[in-house]
């Protein structure tokens, strides 16, 4: 494995090859190929969300992960029973617990903790004793970020979703005021100890302001990088993002 000490990490989510994929049904595109192209591109890790309803990443995707990678796996999943079991039974180096909404084209915001610690307490205590790193997937609040820490949960992972949109749609004062709350946010899980990661619907235009926390360890980025890849290819597309953000910790 690489040694990842004070590098800003990037793990690449392949989803969406598996969507364009599942699309025409079929084996191709092969999200372990492109898992397996990022790696060559400098990811320090994958990322691969198994949904309920296997709409892009299948059971057989997680398989071929666990067994040709040579970077950490990040095994996103709901916080159910059946995914708690495919977790077990895999050990992935991380387990990032996200909420999960069938109706959803993607994880619309970040886990409801403070209303279910008792619960999430217990779902993740196994996989830390099975040695994987749990982290939470959380909007940037003070509450829910007290709950990821009273529950045990070594990582979180800042949702940088609205901050993304504000940009998009042009509302700056918003996005601006979004920036600052990850910012703060970011800053107060570190105090409690815990690790930051940051990661949704980041792309060329907002990375840099979130690179250049110094708090955030790591980030989480997928979508943009698979339509990227489409205009300049996977790897490329990658080397930008890697370059962005090691401009901003420059």
């Amino acid at each position: 494995m690489t040694d990842y000490a004070g590098k800003l990490r990037l793990g690449v989510n392949i989803d969406h090859v598996a969507t364009v994929r599942n699309a025409r049904g079929g084996t191709y595109p092969d999200p372990l190929r492109a898992a397996k192209l990022a790696e060559e591109a400098g990811a320090d890790g994958i990322t691969a969300h198994l949904r309920e309803d296997r709409r892009h990443i299948s059971d057989a995707d997680i398989d071929g992960l666990m067994e040709h990678l040579t970077v950490p796996l990040n095994l996103e999943m709901a916080a159910t029973g059946e995914m708690q079991a495919i977790a077990l039974r895999h050990r992935p180096h991380a387990v990032c617990i996200v909420p999960e909404k069938r109706e959803e084209r993607t994880t619309e915001g970040g886990l409801e903790v403070a209303q279910d610690e008792n619960r999430l307490a217990h779902f993740i205590a196994p996989l830390r004793e099975a040695g994987c790193r749990v982290s939470i997937f959380i909007a940037a609040d003070a509450k829910q970020i007290d709950a990821a820490h009273r529950i045990g949960a070594p990582v979180i992972e800042l949702h940088t979703g609205a901050y993304c949109d504000a940009h998009a749609e042009g509302r700056f004062d918003d996005r601006d005021a979004e920036l600052e709350r990850l910012r703060e946010m970011a800053a107060y899980a570190q105090g409690l100890g815990l690790e930051v990661h940051a990661g949704h619907g980041l792309t060329y235009d907002t990375v840099q302001p979130i690179a250049a926390m110094p708090q955030v360890v790591e980030l989480n980025i997928g979508h943009f990088l698979i339509g990227e890849a489409i205009f300049r290819g996977l790897g490329p597309a990658i080397a930008e993002m890697r370059r962005l953000m090691d401009e901003a910790r420059a």
